[in-house]
């Protein structure tokens, strides 16, 4: 399973490491991912996500999950989010 934000399409960053003698090592920073479960108020019906901190903190702010899936681009979204967003694009159209 990939350490990728499914809304946000944040991943790892890559750095260094640095000691006091300035020894330099590779390190990973891997994004805080949490499973989560959000509502969608268009279709009535909850998802499972496995979201970022930041990406879940964004979501709410823009206003829900429906806002937050029509306002992102395709690239960013997980598979599955695209799937909740076309469900909810049609929705909306009907």
């Amino acid at each position: 399973m990939s350490r990728i934000c499914e809304l946000t399409g944040k991943g790892r960053l890559v750095g260094m490491n640095v000691s006091h003698a300035n020894n330099r090592t590779k390190k990973t920073f891997l994004p805080n991912l949490q499973n989560v479960t959000l509502m969608s108020e268009t279709l009535e019906r909850s998802f499972k996500f496995r979201v970022s901190t930041s990406g879940l903190r964004s979501v709410e702010h823009v206003g829900g999950l429906d806002n937050w899936l029509l306002k992102t681009s395709d690239d960013k979204l997980s598979a599955n989010a695209r799937k909740v967003k076309r469900q909810i694009a049609s929705k909306q159209a009907a």
